[in-house]
């Protein structure tokens, strides 16, 4: 059994596509930028806000300048639009009081920034994790193993009792430079492929395969 399941956000514990992609494409617009289908999103989030807007700008336009600007905007529709369509997806609340009744630790650590991750994980989930961070300043942004490794030591749990399970290449690249086991869940927005080509020692085609590979390891 593992003694702790680190979760990425985005992608993993809620479907948010739709109001991060909404949020982007008007920020865009009210630059005069081309907007993006929905699906394009799913490639354009994972590594961050800043990361989010260069890819969405043309590239003839992904100057520093640029970017932090239509981010400025970005976070000001974000912020009051956050929770318009994003919610759990299905099993992902009776998956985390499974695996607390089980005494194993939960977390979360995600690229979004942390006053975000913050107020959606509270929002949608209540109290229920023993960690939740987003992107701080001091701390780099995953794949780094930083934010996991911290994540880690608050609680007192090493590498090798830590499955870190998230959606995306970025997750599984996270959990290889963190030591720990990783788990890729088909439900988010990427693809098997992509898991399989990154390292996951387990994939999960529904939130219960996490806490079958969780507490039966």
């Amino acid at each position: 059994m593992y003694k702790l399941v680190i979760f990425d956000l985005d992608g993993t514990l809620v479907n948010s596509l739709e109001d991060l992609g909404n949020a982007c494409n008007d920020a865009l617009q009210r630059f005069g930028y081309p907007v993006h289908p929905m699906e394009s999103f799913r490639y354009f989030v994972g590594d961050g806000v800043p990361m989010l807007i260069r890819r969405a700008l043309p590239e003839s336009d992904r100057t520093e300048e640029n970017i932090s600007r239509v981010k400025a905007v970005f976070d000001e529709i974000y912020g009051k639009n956050y929770d318009v369509c994003t919610r759990p997806y299905d099993g992902i609340p009776e998956l985390l009081e499974k695996l607390k009744a089980d005494g194993i630790l939960i977390a979360v650590a995600s690229n979004k920034p942390d006053n975000f991750t913050q107020i959606i994980v509270s929002g949608m989930f209540g109290d229920v994790f023993s960690y939740v961070s987003g992107k701080k300043d001091g701390f780099e942004k995953k794949p780094s193993p930083q934010i996991a490794l911290h994540i880690m030591e608050k609680l007192g749990v090493s590498p090798k009792e830590t499955l870190f399970a998230g959606d995306s290449a970025v997750d599984m690249q996270t959990a290889f430079n963190a030591g720990c086991d990783s788990i890729g869940c088909l439900w988010g927005f990427r693809t098997l492929k992509e898991l399989e080509d990154n390292g996951a020692k387990y994939i999960a085609k529904t939130p219960e395969d996490i806490y079958f590979a969780a507490a039966k390891k």
